[in-house]
């Protein structure tokens, strides 16, 4: 038993100061969401915008649809130096336009593709810490669910929130064994939690009538 009290016990501190900085930041983008701080775009000026020429948009990306188009388009972001997670492609056939969001948590970019004239227009916009903590704790996200992770900082961040989640359920396990085994912290324990169960309920109860 001692043994698995230490084992526990370890792990217990050493899965908390892995996953500390993960929950600073959902912590932090908590804070700017709650309080409406984060604005995107962002009020800032946008970067000047520049024209590629020579752009060649196969015509069967036009045909494609959710991620095959997605996945379709990333070698002519790639040529323009453009890299993030892909938002959504709109098609704008009247204009002969495909118009293209990609973002990284400190950055907007807007590609828009003439596929007549052979032209990309690419205009940025950079944003804030707390705008990028934001878009962190919103992604990957239900949205656009057929076309997210379609870039590898994305994919990377899911795996990073998964193990965020699953080191919060084993730190909230092994915390309540950690507590059951010292004696001497039962009583203390049992007000903490009785404190936190009728502070959730009295929350939900406020929100729901």
């Amino acid at each position: 038993m001692r043994r698995l009290y230490l084992v526990t016990r370890d792990l217990h501190l050493y899965a908390g100061l892995f996953v500390s900085p993960f929950i600073l930041v959902f912590a932090v983008s908590v804070v700017y969401l709650v309080h409406g701080m984060a604005r995107r775009p962002a009020p800032g000026a946008s970067d000047p915008s520049r024209i590629v020429g020579d752009v060649i948009v196969p015509r069967e990306v036009l045909q494609l649809q959710g991620r095959a188009r997605v996945d379709a388009l990333r070698p002519l972001l790639d040529q323009l130096d453009v890299t993030g997670e892909i938002d959504f492609v709109r098609h704008a056939a009247k204009e002969h336009r495909l118009i293209v969001p990609v973002r990284l948590p400190a950055r907007d970019t807007i590609v828009t593709f003439d596929y007549e004239q052979h032209t990309a227009q690419i205009v940025s916009r950079a944003h804030g810490i707390g705008e990028a903590s934001v878009y962190l704790h919103k992604m990957p996200g239900p949205h656009n669910a057929d076309v997210r992770g379609n870039s590898s900082l994305v994919r990377l961040w899911h795996l990073a929130a998964d193990a965020t989640a699953y080191a919060v359920l084993f730190i909230t396990l092994s915390g309540i064994y950690l507590w059951v085994v010292l004696r001497a912290e039962r009583r203390a324990g049992l007000f903490l939690i009785a404190a936190g169960a009728a502070t959730f309920w009295g929350l939900v109860y406020a929100l729901a009538a």
